[in-house]
Protein backbone atom coordinates (compact mmCIF):
# COMPACT_ATOMS: atom_id res chain seq x y z
CA UNK A 1 0.00 0.00 0.00
CA UNK A 2 1.15 3.30 -0.88
CA UNK A 3 0.20 6.76 0.75
CA UNK A 4 0.19 9.35 -1.89
CA UNK A 5 0.13 13.11 -0.95
CA UNK A 6 -0.82 16.81 -2.52
CA UNK A 7 -3.23 15.47 -4.93
CA UNK A 8 -5.32 18.66 -5.88
CA UNK A 9 -8.35 19.19 -7.62
CA UNK A 10 -10.43 22.55 -8.24
CA UNK A 11 -13.38 21.80 -6.15
CA UNK A 12 -15.61 22.42 -9.11
CA UNK A 13 -14.54 18.87 -10.52
CA UNK A 14 -15.20 17.09 -6.88
CA UNK A 15 -18.82 18.40 -6.64
CA UNK A 16 -20.13 14.95 -6.56
CA UNK A 17 -18.86 11.57 -5.21
CA UNK A 18 -18.92 10.03 -8.30
CA UNK A 19 -17.14 13.23 -10.08
CA UNK A 20 -14.32 13.46 -7.24
CA UNK A 21 -13.68 9.22 -7.72
CA UNK A 22 -13.28 9.97 -11.73
CA UNK A 23 -11.07 13.20 -10.85
CA UNK A 24 -8.92 11.88 -8.30
CA UNK A 25 -8.28 8.64 -10.38
CA UNK A 26 -7.33 10.51 -13.51
CA UNK A 27 -5.28 12.76 -11.34
CA UNK A 28 -3.30 9.70 -9.84
CA UNK A 29 -2.68 7.92 -13.28
CA UNK A 30 -0.89 10.80 -14.28
CA UNK A 31 0.95 11.67 -11.47
CA UNK A 32 2.21 7.85 -10.87
CA UNK A 33 2.40 8.01 -15.17
CA UNK A 34 0.66 4.41 -15.21
CA UNK A 35 -1.72 2.94 -17.29
CA UNK A 36 -5.42 2.04 -15.70
CA UNK A 37 -4.92 -1.50 -15.62
CA UNK A 38 -2.05 -1.13 -12.89
CA UNK A 39 -4.06 1.08 -10.34
CA UNK A 40 -5.59 -1.67 -8.35
CA UNK A 41 -7.64 0.55 -6.21
CA UNK A 42 -7.79 3.89 -3.82
CA UNK A 43 -9.10 5.34 -0.76
CA UNK A 44 -8.97 8.97 0.42
CA UNK A 45 -6.88 9.09 4.09
CA UNK A 46 -7.38 12.85 4.42
CA UNK A 47 -9.23 15.74 2.22
CA UNK A 48 -8.19 19.26 2.81
CA UNK A 49 -9.13 22.84 1.05
CA UNK A 50 -6.34 25.15 0.43
CA UNK A 51 -8.22 28.44 0.12
CA UNK A 52 -4.59 30.19 -0.24
CA UNK A 53 -5.83 31.85 -3.43
CA UNK A 54 -9.34 32.67 -3.38
CA UNK A 55 -10.07 32.94 -6.84
CA UNK A 56 -9.22 28.81 -7.30
CA UNK A 57 -9.57 26.72 -4.28
CA UNK A 58 -8.63 23.31 -4.41
CA UNK A 59 -9.01 19.93 -2.55
CA UNK A 60 -6.18 18.19 -1.49
CA UNK A 61 -6.04 14.88 -1.08
CA UNK A 62 -3.86 12.08 0.74
CA UNK A 63 -4.36 9.02 -0.46
CA UNK A 64 -3.95 5.12 0.04
CA UNK A 65 -3.26 3.37 -2.84
CA UNK A 66 -2.85 -0.46 -3.91
CA UNK A 67 -0.82 -0.82 -7.35
CA UNK A 68 0.71 -3.48 -9.39
CA UNK A 69 4.48 -3.78 -9.42
CA UNK A 70 4.76 -1.32 -5.86
CA UNK A 71 8.28 -1.84 -5.54
CA UNK A 72 9.43 -0.81 -9.08
CA UNK A 73 6.94 2.38 -8.85
CA UNK A 74 8.44 3.78 -5.38
CA UNK A 75 11.86 2.75 -6.95
CA UNK A 76 11.25 5.49 -9.73
CA UNK A 77 9.61 7.94 -6.91
CA UNK A 78 12.51 7.37 -4.70
CA UNK A 79 12.96 11.17 -4.11
CA UNK A 80 9.12 12.15 -4.63
CA UNK A 81 8.29 12.90 -1.26
CA UNK A 82 4.67 12.45 -1.75
CA UNK A 83 4.89 9.10 -2.45
CA UNK A 84 5.63 6.84 0.24
CA UNK A 85 4.33 3.14 1.57
CA UNK A 86 1.68 3.50 3.82
CA UNK A 87 2.12 3.56 7.61
CA UNK A 88 0.23 0.90 9.38
CA UNK A 89 -2.16 2.78 11.32
CA UNK A 90 -4.28 -0.10 12.81
CA UNK A 91 -4.55 -0.01 16.68
CA UNK A 92 -3.05 -2.81 18.53
CA UNK A 93 -3.62 -3.77 22.14
CA UNK A 94 -0.18 -3.92 24.78
CA UNK A 95 -1.97 -6.66 26.52
CA UNK A 96 -4.83 -8.23 27.76
CA UNK A 97 -5.97 -9.33 31.45
CA UNK A 98 -5.83 -12.74 32.68
CA UNK A 99 -6.42 -12.24 35.86
CA UNK A 100 -9.86 -11.45 37.27
CA UNK A 101 -8.86 -11.56 41.04
CA UNK A 102 -6.75 -8.28 41.00
CA UNK A 103 -8.13 -5.16 42.27
CA UNK A 104 -10.01 -3.02 39.33
CA UNK A 105 -8.20 -0.16 38.09
CA UNK A 106 -10.33 3.27 38.79
CA UNK A 107 -10.78 6.30 36.57
CA UNK A 108 -11.82 9.40 37.80
CA UNK A 109 -13.28 11.87 35.06
CA UNK A 110 -15.25 10.77 32.62
CA UNK A 111 -14.14 13.87 29.44
CA UNK A 112 -12.56 12.06 26.60
CA UNK A 113 -9.46 11.27 28.12
CA UNK A 114 -11.08 9.30 30.71
CA UNK A 115 -13.67 7.59 28.00
CA UNK A 116 -10.61 6.47 26.36
CA UNK A 117 -8.68 5.66 29.12
CA UNK A 118 -12.12 3.54 30.13
CA UNK A 119 -12.33 1.91 27.11
CA UNK A 120 -9.38 0.70 26.33
CA UNK A 121 -9.16 -0.60 29.65
CA UNK A 122 -12.34 -2.57 29.13
CA UNK A 123 -11.59 -3.90 25.45
CA UNK A 124 -8.36 -5.40 27.08
CA UNK A 125 -10.26 -7.09 29.66
CA UNK A 126 -9.66 -4.59 32.38
CA UNK A 127 -12.95 -3.85 33.88
CA UNK A 128 -12.73 -0.29 34.97
CA UNK A 129 -14.50 1.22 37.59
CA UNK A 130 -15.43 5.16 36.23
CA UNK A 131 -16.46 7.88 39.08
CA UNK A 132 -18.03 10.77 37.30
CA UNK A 133 -18.38 13.91 39.72
CA UNK A 134 -21.71 15.30 37.42
CA UNK A 135 -24.74 13.61 36.01
CA UNK A 136 -25.06 11.61 32.21
CA UNK A 137 -24.90 13.64 29.32
CA UNK A 138 -28.72 14.29 28.83
CA UNK A 139 -29.52 15.62 32.80
CA UNK A 140 -26.12 16.90 32.46
CA UNK A 141 -27.58 19.04 29.53
CA UNK A 142 -30.60 19.75 30.99
CA UNK A 143 -28.48 21.44 34.21
CA UNK A 144 -26.37 23.54 31.16
CA UNK A 145 -29.57 24.64 30.19
CA UNK A 146 -30.71 25.87 33.62
CA UNK A 147 -28.05 28.45 33.69
CA UNK A 148 -28.29 29.41 30.04
CA UNK A 149 -31.37 30.10 30.09
CA UNK A 150 -32.60 30.74 33.55
CA UNK A 151 -29.07 32.13 35.36
CA UNK A 152 -29.28 29.10 37.05
CA UNK A 153 -25.96 27.46 38.02
CA UNK A 154 -25.21 23.60 39.10
CA UNK A 155 -21.77 23.60 40.25
CA UNK A 156 -21.96 19.64 39.64
CA UNK A 157 -23.54 19.22 36.74
CA UNK A 158 -22.44 22.24 34.25
CA UNK A 159 -20.43 22.94 30.62
CA UNK A 160 -17.44 21.27 32.65
CA UNK A 161 -18.27 18.58 34.87
CA UNK A 162 -20.89 15.08 33.30
CA UNK A 163 -20.56 13.10 31.16
CA UNK A 164 -18.06 13.85 28.01
CA UNK A 165 -16.97 16.61 29.62
CA UNK A 166 -15.97 20.01 28.35
CA UNK A 167 -15.58 19.18 25.24
CA UNK A 168 -19.15 17.99 24.99
CA UNK A 169 -20.17 21.33 24.85
CA UNK A 170 -17.60 22.63 22.30
CA UNK A 171 -17.59 22.53 18.31
CA UNK A 172 -16.24 18.82 18.29
CA UNK A 173 -12.87 20.14 17.05
CA UNK A 174 -11.01 16.62 16.12
CA UNK A 175 -7.54 17.83 15.06
CA UNK A 176 -4.58 18.68 16.90
CA UNK A 177 -0.69 19.38 16.76
CA UNK A 178 0.50 16.57 18.76
CA UNK A 179 2.78 14.13 17.75
CA UNK A 180 1.62 10.93 17.19
CA UNK A 181 3.82 8.42 15.93
CA UNK A 182 1.50 5.55 16.82
CA UNK A 183 -1.46 6.52 15.22
CA UNK A 184 -3.73 6.99 18.32
CA UNK A 185 -5.67 9.64 16.74
CA UNK A 186 -7.03 7.37 13.95
CA UNK A 187 -7.88 5.22 16.69
CA UNK A 188 -9.99 7.79 18.34
CA UNK A 189 -11.57 8.97 15.45
CA UNK A 190 -12.57 5.25 14.37
CA UNK A 191 -14.43 4.60 17.94
CA UNK A 192 -15.97 8.34 17.42
CA UNK A 193 -17.35 6.95 14.16
CA UNK A 194 -18.63 3.64 15.63
CA UNK A 195 -20.10 5.38 18.28
CA UNK A 196 -21.96 7.68 15.68
CA UNK A 197 -19.96 10.16 14.13
CA UNK A 198 -19.99 10.90 10.68
CA UNK A 199 -17.25 8.67 8.68
CA UNK A 200 -16.86 11.80 7.30
CA UNK A 201 -14.28 12.55 10.02
CA UNK A 202 -11.93 9.50 8.95
CA UNK A 203 -10.48 11.82 6.17
CA UNK A 204 -11.80 15.41 6.20
CA UNK A 205 -8.41 17.71 7.61
CA UNK A 206 -10.15 19.68 10.27
CA UNK A 207 -12.94 17.30 11.52
CA UNK A 208 -15.66 18.61 13.83
CA UNK A 209 -19.00 16.81 15.35
CA UNK A 210 -20.70 18.89 17.76
CA UNK A 211 -22.55 19.43 20.23
CA UNK A 212 -25.70 17.67 19.55
CA UNK A 213 -24.04 14.58 17.42
CA UNK A 214 -21.61 14.32 20.52
CA UNK A 215 -24.33 13.56 23.37
CA UNK A 216 -25.88 10.25 21.31
CA UNK A 217 -22.11 9.60 20.99
CA UNK A 218 -20.98 9.83 24.38
CA UNK A 219 -23.55 7.30 25.24
CA UNK A 220 -22.89 4.96 23.03
CA UNK A 221 -19.19 4.36 24.38
CA UNK A 222 -20.73 4.48 27.76
CA UNK A 223 -22.62 1.51 27.19
CA UNK A 224 -19.71 -0.31 24.92
CA UNK A 225 -17.46 0.09 28.20
CA UNK A 226 -20.46 -1.42 30.53
CA UNK A 227 -20.80 -4.30 27.97
CA UNK A 228 -17.30 -5.05 28.24
CA UNK A 229 -17.57 -5.12 32.29
CA UNK A 230 -17.15 -1.79 33.31
CA UNK A 231 -18.77 0.30 35.84
CA UNK A 232 -19.30 4.16 35.57
CA UNK A 233 -21.22 5.84 38.40
CA UNK A 234 -22.17 9.33 38.28
CA UNK A 235 -22.70 11.63 40.52
CA UNK A 236 -19.68 10.59 42.83
CA UNK A 237 -17.14 12.80 43.23
CA UNK A 238 -13.45 11.90 45.01
CA UNK A 239 -13.01 13.69 48.44
CA UNK A 240 -10.00 11.70 48.90
CA UNK A 241 -7.15 9.36 47.33
CA UNK A 242 -5.82 6.90 49.90
CA UNK A 243 -1.75 7.32 49.84
CA UNK A 244 0.29 4.78 51.94
CA UNK A 245 4.33 4.90 51.97
CA UNK A 246 3.23 7.14 48.71
CA UNK A 247 1.24 4.36 46.88
CA UNK A 248 -2.43 4.74 46.41
CA UNK A 249 -4.29 2.65 47.84
CA UNK A 250 -8.04 3.44 47.27
CA UNK A 251 -10.18 6.41 46.85
CA UNK A 252 -12.90 8.08 49.40
CA UNK A 253 -16.28 9.55 47.70
CA UNK A 254 -18.30 12.01 48.80
CA UNK A 255 -20.37 9.86 50.38
CA UNK A 256 -17.53 8.16 52.68
CA UNK A 257 -17.86 5.23 50.40
CA UNK A 258 -14.13 3.79 49.78
CA UNK A 259 -12.69 1.97 47.12
CA UNK A 260 -9.72 0.04 46.66
CA UNK A 261 -7.79 0.18 43.99
CA UNK A 262 -3.60 0.79 43.25
CA UNK A 263 -4.18 2.06 39.82
CA UNK A 264 -5.76 5.58 39.61
CA UNK A 265 -6.50 7.35 36.28
CA UNK A 266 -7.44 11.15 37.34
CA UNK A 267 -9.00 12.35 34.33
CA UNK A 268 -11.09 15.47 35.90
CA UNK A 269 -10.34 17.96 33.16
CA UNK A 270 -9.04 21.53 33.26
CA UNK A 271 -11.88 23.06 36.00
CA UNK A 272 -11.38 20.22 38.81
CA UNK A 273 -9.96 22.95 41.21
CA UNK A 274 -10.91 21.35 44.42
CA UNK A 275 -9.44 18.42 43.18
CA UNK A 276 -6.31 20.34 42.42
CA UNK A 277 -6.55 21.58 45.98
CA UNK A 278 -6.76 18.13 47.15
CA UNK A 279 -3.95 16.93 45.24
CA UNK A 280 -1.75 19.64 46.43
CA UNK A 281 -2.74 18.86 49.84
CA UNK A 282 -1.84 15.49 50.03
CA UNK A 283 1.33 15.74 48.33
CA UNK A 284 1.49 15.00 44.98
CA UNK A 285 3.62 17.05 43.14
CA UNK A 286 2.18 19.59 41.35
CA UNK A 287 3.39 22.69 39.53
CA UNK A 288 2.14 25.81 37.50
CA UNK A 289 1.90 25.71 33.95
CA UNK A 290 1.25 28.61 31.62
CA UNK A 291 -1.81 29.37 29.89
CA UNK A 292 -4.33 32.20 28.32
CA UNK A 293 -6.42 34.88 29.26
CA UNK A 294 -8.66 36.87 27.24
CA UNK A 295 -12.76 37.68 25.12
CA UNK A 296 -14.62 35.74 22.89
CA UNK A 297 -14.56 37.58 19.42
CA UNK A 298 -17.50 37.72 17.41
CA UNK A 299 -18.62 38.72 13.72
CA UNK A 300 -20.97 37.97 11.48
CA UNK A 301 -20.41 34.57 9.57
CA UNK A 302 -20.82 36.28 6.28
CA UNK A 303 -17.88 38.34 7.23
CA UNK A 304 -15.40 35.74 7.44
CA UNK A 305 -16.63 33.85 4.65
CA UNK A 306 -16.19 36.36 2.43
CA UNK A 307 -12.79 37.13 3.77
CA UNK A 308 -11.49 33.91 3.35
CA UNK A 309 -13.03 32.60 0.28
CA UNK A 310 -12.57 36.12 -1.59
CA UNK A 311 -13.69 35.75 -4.75
CA UNK A 312 -14.67 32.38 -4.85
CA UNK A 313 -17.49 33.09 -2.36
CA UNK A 314 -21.38 31.96 -3.00
CA UNK A 315 -23.57 29.92 -1.37
CA UNK A 316 -22.61 27.08 -3.58
CA UNK A 317 -19.22 27.15 -2.38
CA UNK A 318 -20.23 27.24 1.54
CA UNK A 319 -22.13 23.79 0.90
CA UNK A 320 -19.28 22.14 -0.26
CA UNK A 321 -16.59 23.94 2.15
CA UNK A 322 -18.66 24.81 4.99
CA UNK A 323 -18.15 28.05 7.24
CA UNK A 324 -14.50 29.61 6.90
CA UNK A 325 -12.65 29.35 9.97
CA UNK A 326 -9.32 31.41 10.89
CA UNK A 327 -6.01 31.43 12.76
CA UNK A 328 -4.36 34.20 14.13
CA UNK A 329 -1.23 35.36 15.70
CA UNK A 330 0.28 38.38 16.50
CA UNK A 331 3.62 38.95 18.64
CA UNK A 332 2.41 42.30 20.57
CA UNK A 333 5.16 45.36 20.83
CA UNK A 334 4.89 44.56 25.27
CA UNK A 335 6.55 41.24 24.40
CA UNK A 336 2.99 38.90 24.79
CA UNK A 337 2.05 37.07 22.06
CA UNK A 338 -2.32 37.09 21.42
CA UNK A 339 -3.89 34.73 19.30
CA UNK A 340 -6.94 33.29 18.01
CA UNK A 341 -8.43 29.56 20.43
CA UNK A 342 -11.01 27.60 19.73
CA UNK A 343 -12.53 28.75 16.88
CA UNK A 344 -16.32 28.24 16.16
CA UNK A 345 -17.73 28.66 12.79
CA UNK A 346 -21.32 29.21 12.29
CA UNK A 347 -21.51 29.26 16.66
CA UNK A 348 -22.27 30.36 19.96
CA UNK A 349 -20.65 32.22 23.07
CA UNK A 350 -21.58 29.89 25.66
CA UNK A 351 -21.72 30.59 29.75
CA UNK A 352 -18.77 27.77 31.62
CA UNK A 353 -19.14 28.60 34.36
CA UNK A 354 -18.36 25.87 36.93
CA UNK A 355 -17.94 27.70 40.74
CA UNK A 356 -20.92 30.02 42.00
CA UNK A 357 -20.53 34.21 41.63
CA UNK A 358 -17.84 33.54 38.53
CA UNK A 359 -18.51 34.09 34.47
CA UNK A 360 -16.70 32.38 32.48
CA UNK A 361 -17.14 32.18 28.32
CA UNK A 362 -16.55 29.43 25.57
CA UNK A 363 -17.46 28.60 21.87
CA UNK A 364 -19.86 26.26 20.56
CA UNK A 365 -20.80 24.99 17.48
CA UNK A 366 -23.10 22.68 15.59
CA UNK A 367 -22.65 20.02 13.23
CA UNK A 368 -23.95 22.41 10.88
CA UNK A 369 -22.32 25.18 11.80
CA UNK A 370 -25.19 27.63 10.46
CA UNK A 371 -25.49 29.53 13.54
CA UNK A 372 -25.73 33.67 12.40
CA UNK A 373 -22.05 34.28 13.95
CA UNK A 374 -18.78 33.51 13.95
CA UNK A 375 -16.51 33.07 17.28
CA UNK A 376 -12.71 32.55 18.56
CA UNK A 377 -11.14 33.41 22.00
CA UNK A 378 -8.97 36.35 21.75
CA UNK A 379 -6.00 35.25 24.10
CA UNK A 380 -2.76 36.39 25.52
CA UNK A 381 -0.50 33.67 27.13
CA UNK A 382 0.52 34.40 30.33
CA UNK A 383 3.28 32.36 32.63
CA UNK A 384 3.98 31.05 35.89
CA UNK A 385 7.12 32.65 35.90
CA UNK A 386 6.41 36.64 35.12
CA UNK A 387 2.46 36.09 35.53
CA UNK A 388 1.29 34.09 38.73
CA UNK A 389 4.64 33.22 40.45
CA UNK A 390 5.64 31.23 43.93
CA UNK A 391 2.64 28.55 44.15
CA UNK A 392 1.60 25.96 42.15
CA UNK A 393 -1.93 26.62 42.36
CA UNK A 394 -1.61 30.09 41.51
CA UNK A 395 -2.45 30.38 38.21
CA UNK A 396 -5.82 28.37 39.21
CA UNK A 397 -6.46 31.84 41.87
CA UNK A 398 -5.71 34.32 39.33
CA UNK A 399 -8.68 32.12 37.19
CA UNK A 400 -10.77 32.97 39.97
CA UNK A 401 -9.96 36.44 40.64
CA UNK A 402 -10.63 37.16 37.08
CA UNK A 403 -13.82 35.01 36.85
CA UNK A 404 -15.25 36.99 40.36
CA UNK A 405 -15.00 40.30 38.18
CA UNK A 406 -16.46 39.45 35.43
CA UNK A 407 -19.69 38.47 37.59
CA UNK A 408 -19.56 41.73 39.12
CA UNK A 409 -18.86 43.58 35.77
CA UNK A 410 -21.92 41.41 33.86
CA UNK A 411 -24.12 42.45 36.78
CA UNK A 412 -24.06 39.63 39.15
CA UNK A 413 -26.70 37.05 38.02
CA UNK A 414 -24.49 35.13 35.42
CA UNK A 415 -24.91 37.61 32.62
CA UNK A 416 -21.02 38.18 30.95
CA UNK A 417 -19.50 41.82 30.14
CA UNK A 418 -19.57 42.74 26.67
CA UNK A 419 -17.98 45.69 24.59
CA UNK A 420 -18.12 46.54 20.77
CA UNK A 421 -14.93 45.99 19.01
CA UNK A 422 -14.36 49.62 18.45
CA UNK A 423 -14.92 51.07 21.88
CA UNK A 424 -12.59 48.62 23.10
CA UNK A 425 -9.91 49.97 20.19
CA UNK A 426 -11.21 53.49 21.72
CA UNK A 427 -11.24 52.51 25.19
CA UNK A 428 -14.63 53.63 26.36
CA UNK A 429 -17.29 51.77 27.74
CA UNK A 430 -19.98 50.37 24.90
CA UNK A 431 -23.96 51.92 25.79
CA UNK A 432 -25.71 50.11 22.97
CA UNK A 433 -25.36 46.83 20.53
CA UNK A 434 -24.86 47.49 16.98
CA UNK A 435 -25.14 44.84 13.98
CA UNK A 436 -23.80 41.89 15.40
CA UNK A 437 -26.67 40.37 17.86
CA UNK A 438 -24.66 38.36 21.01
CA UNK A 439 -24.99 34.93 21.11
CA UNK A 440 -24.02 34.51 24.77
CA UNK A 441 -26.89 32.93 27.14
CA UNK A 442 -27.94 34.55 29.46
CA UNK A 443 -27.29 37.88 28.34
CA UNK A 444 -24.64 40.52 28.15
CA UNK A 445 -23.82 43.68 30.05
CA UNK A 446 -22.18 46.32 28.01
CA UNK A 447 -19.28 48.14 29.76
CA UNK A 448 -15.96 49.10 29.04
CA UNK A 449 -13.56 45.57 29.35
CA UNK A 450 -10.47 47.27 30.32
CA UNK A 451 -11.42 46.94 34.05
CA UNK A 452 -11.47 42.59 33.07
CA UNK A 453 -8.06 41.19 32.42
CA UNK A 454 -4.39 42.92 33.19
CA UNK A 455 -3.14 45.92 31.39
CA UNK A 456 -1.22 44.37 29.81
CA UNK A 457 -3.01 42.11 27.86
CA UNK A 458 -5.94 44.75 27.20
CA UNK A 459 -2.53 46.24 25.57
CA UNK A 460 -1.50 43.54 23.53
CA UNK A 461 -4.79 43.02 22.50
CA UNK A 462 -5.97 46.33 21.38
CA UNK A 463 -2.67 46.26 18.87
CA UNK A 464 -3.41 42.45 17.94
CA UNK A 465 -7.02 43.19 16.80
CA UNK A 466 -6.08 45.96 13.81
CA UNK A 467 -2.95 44.00 12.88
CA UNK A 468 -5.48 40.76 12.41
CA UNK A 469 -8.04 43.20 10.05
CA UNK A 470 -4.93 42.95 7.86
CA UNK A 471 -5.38 39.26 7.30
CA UNK A 472 -9.08 38.89 7.84
CA UNK A 473 -11.04 41.94 6.57
CA UNK A 474 -12.93 43.37 8.90
CA UNK A 475 -12.06 41.69 11.59
CA UNK A 476 -11.93 45.41 13.43
CA UNK A 477 -15.42 45.52 12.76
CA UNK A 478 -16.80 48.03 15.00
CA UNK A 479 -19.69 46.69 15.57
CA UNK A 480 -18.38 43.31 16.38
CA UNK A 481 -18.55 42.10 19.54
CA UNK A 482 -15.86 41.26 23.04
CA UNK A 483 -17.42 39.12 25.77
CA UNK A 484 -15.21 38.40 28.82
CA UNK A 485 -13.85 36.19 29.67
CA UNK A 486 -12.00 33.53 28.66
CA UNK A 487 -9.80 31.83 31.23
CA UNK A 488 -9.88 27.92 30.88
CA UNK A 489 -7.99 27.77 27.73
CA UNK A 490 -6.21 24.99 29.23
CA UNK A 491 -5.24 23.41 33.07
CA UNK A 492 -3.66 26.08 35.24
CA UNK A 493 -1.50 23.15 36.47
CA UNK A 494 0.52 20.11 35.41
CA UNK A 495 0.36 17.06 37.70
CA UNK A 496 3.76 15.63 37.08
CA UNK A 497 4.35 12.35 35.50
CA UNK A 498 7.53 10.02 34.67
CA UNK A 499 8.02 9.39 31.40
CA UNK A 500 8.02 5.92 31.54
CA UNK A 501 5.53 4.42 33.32
CA UNK A 502 3.07 7.81 32.86
CA UNK A 503 2.56 7.65 36.80
CA UNK A 504 2.84 10.50 39.60
CA UNK A 505 6.95 11.07 39.60
CA UNK A 506 6.40 10.45 43.54
CA UNK A 507 3.56 8.96 44.13
CA UNK A 508 3.05 5.13 42.72
CA UNK A 509 -0.08 4.09 41.02
CA UNK A 510 -1.54 7.57 40.35
CA UNK A 511 -1.60 8.29 36.48
CA UNK A 512 -2.64 11.79 36.13
CA UNK A 513 -4.13 12.00 32.06
CA UNK A 514 -5.60 14.22 29.90
CA UNK A 515 -5.91 18.00 30.02
CA UNK A 516 -6.61 18.74 33.50
CA UNK A 517 -3.31 17.05 34.88
CA UNK A 518 -1.64 19.42 31.81
CA UNK A 519 -1.12 16.42 29.08
CA UNK A 520 -3.41 17.42 26.56
CA UNK A 521 -5.36 20.99 25.12
CA UNK A 522 -8.69 19.48 23.16
CA UNK A 523 -10.90 16.26 22.78
CA UNK A 524 -8.32 14.37 20.46
CA UNK A 525 -5.23 14.85 22.33
CA UNK A 526 -6.79 14.11 25.92
CA UNK A 527 -8.44 11.30 23.68
CA UNK A 528 -4.91 10.15 23.13
CA UNK A 529 -3.65 10.92 26.22
CA UNK A 530 -6.55 8.25 27.70
CA UNK A 531 -5.08 5.32 25.32
CA UNK A 532 -1.43 6.01 26.80
CA UNK A 533 -2.44 5.94 30.00
CA UNK A 534 -4.84 3.11 29.73
CA UNK A 535 -1.68 0.91 28.09
CA UNK A 536 0.95 2.15 31.22
CA UNK A 537 -1.81 1.29 33.42
CA UNK A 538 -2.57 -2.27 31.88
CA UNK A 539 0.86 -3.11 31.39
CA UNK A 540 1.87 -2.57 34.62
CA UNK A 541 -1.42 -4.66 36.12
CA UNK A 542 -0.76 -7.32 33.82
CA UNK A 543 3.11 -7.21 35.33
CA UNK A 544 1.40 -7.70 38.86
CA UNK A 545 -0.39 -10.88 37.44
Amino acid sequence: MLRITEIKLPIEQADTLKHQDEQIKAALLKHLEIPASDLISFSIFKRGVDARKSYAILYVYSLNVEVKNEAKLLAKFKKDSRIKPAPDTEYKFVTSNTNSNQLRPVVVGFGPAGIFAALILAQSGFKPIVLERGKAVRERTQDTWGLWRKNTLNPESNVQFGEGGAGTFSDGKLYSQIKDPKHYGRKVIQEFVKAGAPEEILYVSHPHIGTFRLVGMVEEMRKTIIALGGEIHFESRVEDIEITNNAVQGVVLQTGERIATNHLVLAVGHSARDTFEMVHRKGIYVEAKPFSIGFRIEHPQSLIDKARYGKSYSEDLLSKVGAADYKLVHHASNGRSVYSFCMCPGGTVVAAASEPNCVVTNGMSQYSRNERNANAGIVVGITPEVDFPNHPLAGMELQRQLESNAFVMGGSNYNAPAQLIGDFLANKASTQLGEVVPSYKPDVQLTNLADALPEFAITAMREAIPEFAKQIKGFDLYDGLLTGVETRTSSPIRIKRDDATLESINTKGLYPCGEGAGYAGGILSAGVDGIKVAEAVALSLTARA
